[in-house]
């Protein structure tokens, strides 16, 4: 099973949850609010086969730690993941797009001068300028949406730039979320869950409810489960072959 996006950190007990990951083979990328907070988050990685780690800075935290771009290009070399970084323009950060964008460029322009990286990538309220952004830095090929919640015009729009999905359990009680997937090409299609922040009832997602996505998607592909989990680990195997070193 894959979690493409998960903030392994910020769980209750996160060296338990790393573990029992460790323990089932899940495949999971532990992505990154701050990029203070790499050390900390990379270390649950250590010694672990199944689990990588992304070094990020959310857009919701940009305006108030812009400052730590920096540290983020000097941490570069140590991964070949990037995230959780893009744009948010819900209402409660619209105000701050200015700055948000101006880190996320600078990521994304950073990133590539050093050969690029896989990205996951955040655009809730955004999806239009994270697109023209993509393209802009030539990223689209590497470039996961994670959660995407744009129109249907956006998401052709990164289809187009060859960009690829994530999608969890959360996601996929929507209508709207469910009507987006079974429009993604399946051959760029990964599962995550975006646990701790996303829940089933009272309690919060974790990577073993990756499995919850996959069901979800084999309904939507009208596959079996196990075509549909067969089609996630070779999507998987096809977009490490993009960034050297990233297996």
């Amino acid at each position: 099973m894959i979690d493409f996006h998960c903030h392994l950190d910020l769980f209750d007990d996160p060296h338990q949850v790393a573990a029992d990951c460790e323990k089932a083979g899940i495949y999971v990328l532990s992505v990154t609010t701050t990029p203070k907070a790499w050390s900390k988050t990379a270390g649950l990685a250590k010694g672990k086969r199944y689990i990588r780690t992304a070094l990020g800075l959310h857009p919701e935290l940009a305006h108030e730690r812009f400052g730590e771009v920096s540290l983020l290009e000097r941490l570069l070399d140590e991964t070949r993941y990037i995230g959780e970084i893009g744009l948010d323009g819900s209402p409660a950060y619209r105000s701050h797009s200015e700055v948000q964008l101006k880190v996320f460029e600078r990521i994304l322009g950073s990133a590539q001068d050093r050969g690029g990286r896989i990205y996951t990538i955040h655009s809730r309220g955004a999806a239009e300028a994270v697109v023209t952004s993509l393209q802009k830095h030539r990223c689209g090929p590497t470039s996961v949406l994670h959660w995407f919640s744009g129109s249907k015009s956006e998401l052709k729009s990164a289809i187009a730039l060859d960009c690829w999905f994530s999608v969890g359990p959360a996601m996929l009680r929507s209508e709207k979320g469910r009507g987006l997937a079974a429009q993604m090409p399946r051959d760029r299609v990964l599962t995550e869950t975006d646990g701790p922040f996303a829940r089933m009832g009272k309690r919060p997602l974790t990577p073993a409810d990756a499995r919850i996505a996959a069901a979800e998607l084999a309904v939507l592909w009208a596959v079996t489960e196990a075509e549909a989990v067969a089609q996630i680990k070779r999507n998987l195997k096809e977009l490490l072959t993009r960034i050297p070193g990233a297996a």
